[in-house]
């Protein structure tokens, strides 16, 4: 349907991000009453956000691979994007006072890591797809789930973002282990 509609893969990813941009304003204004008065309807807004951005980041690439429009460029802008998306997202948890600030920070660096060393590794040739325990789409639905959990526990949030900082860190470790057997069985 997105495809019919004439929108391209670039175009979804562009939204996904202007997506987790707004998701993040609400998880900030979810806590800060300036411009929505009910904290609850701009968290539960801000999951249903959050999720869209998701889906637009699953729904850019099958429609590349499915159509035949993949393209270099295509992938880097979308890895990118998904980046200033996470990070617009943990911003808002952050500022919003949802969770601790080392924590939350720690969460966000660890986000940024996981990407990054796939990355770097699959640039020098090792595979990391499926390796680790917090992948985006792992990352995007332990914030949804605790967000909503948070509408009858105000803590589910602070403690999504302790569990996400020690997960995204350890799958980075996950990573660099893998990264060094597949070197070292290659020389």
């Amino acid at each position: 349907m997105a495809y019919r509609a004439g929108l391209t893969p670039n175009q979804i990813s562009l939204l996904g991000l202007v997506l987790a941009v707004a998701s993040g304003f609400l998880y900030w204004a979810s806590s800060s009453h300036l411009i929505i008065k009910d904290s609850r309807i701009a968290l539960i807004l801000a999951v249903l956000l959050l999720l869209s951005s998701g889906f637009c980041d699953a729904l850019d690439g099958a429609l590349a691979r499915i159509y035949g429009k993949e393209t270099i460029f295509g992938g880097f802008l979308d890895s990118l994007l998904d980046r200033y998306a996470d990070a617009s997202i943990y911003c808002g948890l952050i500022l919003g006072g949802l969770c601790d600030l080392s924590w939350g920070l720690t969460a966000l660096v660890g986000s940024i890591l996981v990407s990054y060393s796939r990355a770097r590794a699959e640039a020098a040739g090792v595979p990391m797809e499926t390796v680790g325990l917090a992948e985006r789409a792992d990352r995007l639905m332990i914030i949804a789930v605790a967000s909503i959990l948070n509408l009858m526990w105000n803590q589910a949030i602070r403690w999504g973002i302790i569990v996400l900082a020690i997960l995204t860190n350890l799958t980075v470790l996950q990573r660099i282990t893998h990264f060094s057997r597949k070197v070292k069985s290659k020389h």
